[in-house]
């Protein structure tokens, strides 16, 4: 499939190619060239946090907590260390 360059360096992509890639009005595409040839990509907008989910497992944060730091400070622990509350 051919296309012709405009003079403002506008391309229309064939109807062919559109459809089934997905493209349609919008689609952002990020063009790079490699070993001489036209690379287009469509750019995908994601956010940067959305993007970490599920680069780790699946944990219970309270038992990781608890393991790590000691059980959480409680009125009870006081007591059985004889400390009084103010």
């Amino acid at each position: 499939m051919d296309a012709v360059v405009g003079e403002k360096g506008q391309v229309t992509i064939p109807k062919r190619l559109r459809e089934a890639l997905g493209i349609r009005a919008g689609t952002r595409l990020a063009f790079s060239e490699e070993a001489g040839t036209l690379v287009a990509r469509r750019v995908i907008d994601r956010d940067p946090i959305d993007a970490l989910t599920g680069v780790l497992a699946r944990m219970d944060v309270d038992r990781a907590l608890t393991e790590s730091r000691g059980q959480a400070w409680n009125t009870t622990m006081d007591a059985r260390r004889g400390h009084r509350g103010r």
